[in-house]
């Protein structure tokens, strides 16, 4: 059984000034298997709640501890001023994330990453590999594709009837912020060229790289590039979903998942 604790957690990140902080959900087992703790790191629109009961379903079948964090500008965590700087991806996994670890003592993390968490997960692990002994992607993006754009710019289209009424349930007074963010910076053209590559070579940790088959916001070259800059260490892992696997195909994921974790801890017990 998991005990929840949440609380906000402030950080030292000049970027985005005094008194920034995150918003941390944490289960601890009664009695825990493993001295892992899945991280979980959301969308780009994401937060802890829309992860539903997901990361307790995986944490319960692999005996681990669970965090779940959101991100400044989502839900719980402080404002988001914009414009997002080119790099945003980058300072989250080599700057927030490292410190987040440190901060609450994470000495071995499984980061579990969705999309923009994905990417952030990549660079995070190649940037601590001390304290990562595993990372799991949905849907990360290592680079911009044509795609990527036109997923975008049809989400935006649809904004005001279609998504801003679901996402402000999550994000209150933060969703214009935050979706305007995400839609102008992936859009903008210094952002195309994108490119998260240098990184993966850093990334030591078993890591397993899904996506669904159907992903209206990325094709299977990010999947392809992503596996082949980590080299033997990665898995690819395709589901019959489009780009919330955990959500859409939730029984698979949860076996893919959980399968590769507990190898994971069995091979390095």
């Amino acid at each position: 059984m998991l005990n929840w604790d949440e609380f906000e957690l402030p950080i030292t990140a000049p970027r985005f000034g005094e008194g920034a902080g995150l918003y941390v959900r944490r289960g601890r087992q009664s009695a825990p298997e493993s001295p892992v703790t899945l991280v979980f790191l959301h969308e780009a629109l994401g937060s802890i709640a829309q992860w539903r009961d997901f990361p307790q379903q995986l944490a319960e079948r692999c005996g681990c501890d669970v965090l779940i964090y959101e991100r400044i500008g989502h839900a719980g965590a402080s404002s988001l001023e914009l414009p997002r700087p080119d790099d945003y991806l980058v300072y989250e996994g080599e700057v927030v994330l490292p410190q987040l670890l440190e901060r609450l003592e994470i000495e071995q993390a499984v980061l579990v990453g969705h999309s923009d968490g994905g990417s952030i997960a990549l660079v995070g692990a190649a940037s601590v590999p001390d304290r990562v002994r595993g990372v799991i992607t949905e849907a990360a993006h290592l680079l911009v594709e044509p795609i990527t754009r036109d997923g975008i710019i049809q989400a935006r289209d649809l904004y005001d009837e279609a998504i801003r009424p679901g996402l402000s349930r999550y994000h209150g007074d933060k969703t214009d912020t935050l979706f305007q963010g995400w839609w102008q910076t992936w859009l903008r053209d210094s952002f195309q060229g994108l490119d998260l590559s240098p990184w993966l070579g850093r990334i030591r940790a078993p890591s397993l790289i899904m996506q669904g088959v159907n992903d209206q916001y990325g094709s299977a070259l990010q999947v392809e590039k992503i596996c082949e800059g980590i080299g033997a260490q990665a898995s690819p892992c395709w589901l019959d979903a489009a780009h919330i696997p955990h959500r859409e195909a939730t029984e698979p994921c949860l076996e893919a998942m959980g399968g590769f974790i507990r190898r994971l801890l069995n091979d390095q017990a």
